[in-house]
């Protein structure tokens, strides 16, 4: 009788299975790049991922952080690789989206992957130190506008889902700001603590401990609704400030040409490892929301997200100068 595990398996790899039953993959270990520094959102998930990933393949699975560029390292890396399904990339709407908009002569395609599966969501809140005189959005607005040198928002990179948002923010209520750019969601959350900067528009996955320990303070939720584990702060829209919306989300790509029926078996562990419970309750309490999709449709819902960014690229008037 079929475990639980191979009865989620099974459906999805029902096509895929001769193919790989006569190229035995994965194997060798598998590389998945994270274009990020550890202890970031995108970190957090592809750990928990590979995890369940290595139990279900029976080989070894390297979570490969490659930070730096606002994610283009890591992902150069990954469209540069064999089409062999042993290397993977867990990117984002950041490497692929808002990049291609934001950078000249960027040395990779963000269309030109193979898409594998969405695997969650992150919606955002606007948070500042616990020191921070800010009780409410509008009070941050407020500092903001008087005279001298302004307030500091920090960000996980420029050209950041938290980049593009806090820059719009700032500019529709005439705010004095200076963006201050880091390398991951982690060393910039760990400066806000400190009071090197002022706010931050952040993933709540990335603030969510900092928050539960009372070290950062949310002002306001993005999305049409209040968040369940925080349902005594208002939304952004509640409070005025309906334009700024947007939720960051992580998906896996491969490199263009690896076999379809690698792309449906990775999508299928990855669904099972994320149907796991302990998995998801874990990571939804972390603040992320798990929302997967099979190669075909995500490759859809990624070429809408490539056109909605550079959209808001546009809107909020960043560039790589600011």
């Amino acid at each position: 009788m079929p475990t639980r595990r191979a009865t989620l398996l099974l459906p999805c790899l029902a096509i895929a299975q001769p193919a790989l039953a006569q190229s035995a993959w994965p194997s060798r270990p598998v590389r998945l790049l994270v274009p990020f520094p550890p202890g970031g959102t995108t970190d957090v998930l592809a750990r928990a991922i590979a995890a369940k990933w290595q139990e279900s393949w029976g080989q070894h699975v390297v979570v490969d952080n490659r930070g730096g560029g606002g994610g283009v390292i890591g992902t150069e890396a990954a469209f540069r690789a064999a089409p062999d399904g042993l290397t993977l990339v867990l990117g984002n709407n950041q490497t692929h989206a808002t990049n291609g908009a934001l950078i000249p002569g960027l040395p990779y395609d963000p269309s030109g992957f193979a898409a594998i599966s969405l695997v969650a969501r992150a919606p955002h809140a606007l948070v500042v130190p616990a020191s921070s005189p800010a009780r409410t959005v509008a009070e941050l607005v407020e500092l903001g506008r008087r005279p001298g040198p302004g307030l500091s928002y920090a960000s996980s990179s420029a050209g950041s889902s938290s980049h593009l948002m806090s820059e719009t923010f700032s500019r529709r209520n005439g705010m004095r700001t200076t963006h201050v750019p880091y390398r991951g969601a982690a060393p910039a959350a760990l400066d806000l603590v400190a009071g090197t900067v002022d706010f931050m528009m952040a993933t709540w996955a990335s603030v969510s401990a900092l928050a539960a320990d009372g070290r950062i303070r949310a002002l306001g939720v993005g999305g049409e609704a209040r968040f369940l584990d925080l349902p005594e702060v208002p939304t952004l829209r509640e409070q005025g400030y309906d334009y700024i919306s947007g939720d960051a989300w992580f998906g896996l790509f491969a490199p263009r040409g690896t076999p379809g029926a690698v792309l449906q078996a990775v999508h299928a562990a990855t669904h099972a490892a994320l149907s796991d419970a302990t998995v998801r309750g874990r990571l939804e309490a972390a603040g992320f929301r798990i929302a997967t999709m099979p190669p075909d449709e995500f490759a859809a819902f990624h070429q809408a997200e490539v056109a909605r960014w550079a959209a808001l690229v546009r809107e909020s008037g960043v560039t790589l100068a600011n």
